[in-house]
């Protein structure tokens, strides 16, 4: 059977500590071998509200190295 969803992201959640349905920002908090642990956290009292792991090739891309001529100038000095 086909996948019929790929990725769930939350928008508001329960917070216990606001007493209603409250935006949430979504924070990484650790890069695993597998994938990454985000946390939800209340927008308004930053509360942590609930976690989420990623895994697989939704993952973060790798960060973009520096560029050559910059590069190329400090070897220069």
């Amino acid at each position: 059977m086909s996948q019929q969803f790929g990725d769930f992201n939350a928008s508001e959640l329960y917070c216990p500590k606001c007493r209603a349905s409250q935006p949430v920002r979504e924070r990484l908090l650790l890069v695993l071998l597998d994938g990454e642990l985000h946390e939800y956290v209340c927008a308004r009292c930053d509360s942590s509200l609930g976690k989420r792991t990623v895994t697989g090739p939704t993952a973060r891309p790798a960060a973009k190295p520096a560029s050559s001529t910059r590069a190329t100038r400090l070897l220069r000095r």
